[in-house]
C-alpha cells in the first residue's frame, strides 16, 4: 500500500512539474526601456483577406490542351444562374477559325446531364431571340450562351456535357 502512494505521488509531482511555465526569456534590444509605451501591435488579417490561391485544374488530364489545340477555346466555365434558372457556359476564344464552329447559328447547343437524365436547351425569346452569342468569334474575347433549367434538375456540382455541332466538352462542372 505504501509503494502504491508514493508511485502516486512521484506521477502527481513529475506531471505538475512538466506544467510549469518556462523562465522568462531575455528582453530583447528591440523593445522600448521601462517607462516608454511600446507600439501597437500589427493588426492580423482578416479570414476573408487571407483567400486560398488554389484553383484547381477544370480539366482532367490533357482535356484543356484538346480544347485549346483543337477548337481553339479555353476557361469553359457552366455558372448556376438566376436562383438556378439558367445555367451559363461561357468560354474565351484563342483560335477564331477553329473557334468559329461554336458560334455557329445552325447548330443547335445543349446541356446533357447524364445522372438527372436531361438534356436542356437555349431559350429563343421573341423580342431577343436566342440566349446566345453567335457573331463572328475574335482572339481574347469571351463568348457565352444560356441554357434554361426550369424546374432546376441540374444543379451545382454536377458533371455535364455541352454539345454545340461537333464541338463536345464532356465532364464540366457546373460551379
Amino acid at each position: 500500500m505504501l509503494l502504491v502512494g508514493t508511485f502516486a505521488s512521484s506521477i502527481l509531482v513529475s506531471s505538475m512539474a512538466a506544467q510549469t511555465q518556462p523562465p522568462p526569456q531575455s528582453v530583447p534590444a528591440s523593445e522600448p526601456a521601462k517607462g516608454q509605451q511600446a507600439p501597437p501591435p500589427a493588426p492580423k488579417p482578416s479570414a476573408s483577406a487571407s483567400s486560398s490561391r488554389y484553383h484547381p485544374d477544370r480539366f482532367a488530364g490533357r482535356a484543356g490542351t484538346y480544347y485549346e489545340l483543337v477548337w481553339g477555346v479555353d476557361s469553359l466555365i457552366l455558372k448556376w444562374a438566376e436562383s438556378g434558372e439558367v445555367i451559363r457556359f461561357s468560354y474565351r476564344v484563342l483560335d477564331p477559325a477553329k473557334a468559329k464552329a461554336l458560334n455557329d447559328k445552325k447548330a443547335e447547343p445543349a446541356l446533357i446531364d447524364p445522372k438527372a437524365g436531361v438534356k436542356l436547351v437555349v431559350p429563343s425569346l421573341e423580342k431577343v431571340g436566342q440566349l446566345r452569342q453567335t457573331g463572328t468569334p475574335e482572339a481574347g474575347k469571351s463568348y457565352w450562351m444560356a441554357f434554361s433549367n426550369k424546374g432546376r434538375l441540374v444543379r451545382k456540382g454536377d458533371h455535364v456535357d455541352v454539345v454545340i455541332g461537333q464541338f463536345r466538352a464532356q465532364g464540366l462542372i457546373v460551379d
